[in-house]
This record gives structure tokens, sequence and C-alpha cells, in this order.
């Protein structure tokens, strides 16, 4: 960097680890994207869950994708040192929050036991969105990210 500031250790240990979560945000994507039953089958999916996600509303993919690409992003930006991270991280943010509404709206049925805890998997991807966002802001303004 052209101010000297030097790289701490969690930026990279952060860095790597936000890229492996949202890393899989992104394959999860892909994988629904292209197929679809298949994929959701093969994760144990009920039938009832899958009626569920091939009924979501077309524009539900703009939060969606807005918030898993934002998120893989930001991650990059992240481990480049970019200050860009921090919009990234807030697209993402806003997009985690905009699926957290639609699925509070419209809740998903039929969730065996065995997958109660997917209930909980929007709030978690929230508050990690938001914590990814607030490194990446107090980063920048260490001038880690420039």
């Amino acid at each position: 960097m052209a101010d000297g500031t030097k790289t701490p250790w969690h930026l990279w240990l952060g860095g790597v680890v936000s890229l492996l979560w949202n890393g899989f945000g992104g394959y999860d994507f892909i994988m629904s994207t292209t197929q679809g039953e298949t994929y959701w089958r093969a994760s144990g999916m009920t039938q009832p869950m899958i009626d569920y996600y091939n009924a979501m509303p077309t524009w539900m993919y703009g939060p969606w994708i807005i918030g898993v690409w934002g998120a893989v992003i930001g991650s990059i930006l992240l481990l480049l040192r970019n200050k860009l991270a921090v919009p990234a991280f807030a697209l993402s943010l806003l997009g985690a929050a905009g699926s957290l509404v639609y699925g509070l709206m419209n809740p998903m049925p039929g969730l065996p036991p065995a997958m109660a805890m997917m209930a909980y998997m929007p709030w978690v991807i929230l508050v990690i969105a938001a914590l990814l966002l607030w490194y990446a802001w107090t980063m920048r303004k260490k001038s880690v990210l420039s």
C-alpha cells in the first residue's frame, strides 16, 4: 500500500473464511438455477420445499442475485484489500434482507424435523452479511483497504 499500512492477519483469515462461506452461496445459486429439482432432491428437500422454490416469483431472483454475488465479490475485494468491498457487502446485506422479508411473508411449508434449522438460515445469513459489511467498513476506516 502507498501509505504503508500493514495487512492484519485477521484480514486474510476473515477474507478466506468469507470467500468459502459465500462461495458455497454462489455454488448453491448456480446449482439451484441450473439443476433445480435434481439438486434440491439430492440436498434432501421434500416435495413441498421444492414446490415452494418452484413457485418463487421471478422478481425474487433480484435480491438472491444481489445477496449472493455481492458477497462473493465483496470477499474477493476484501482479499485484494480494495475499498469497494464495502459497497459490495452492503449490496449483499440488502439482498439478504430482501430475501428474509420475502421468506417471512411467505414461509416455507413442510420442513421436516431434521431440516428445522433451515428456518433460521435466513437470519444467520443476514447476521453474517452485516458482520462482513461492518468488518470491511472498519478495515476501510483503518486504511487497510484502499
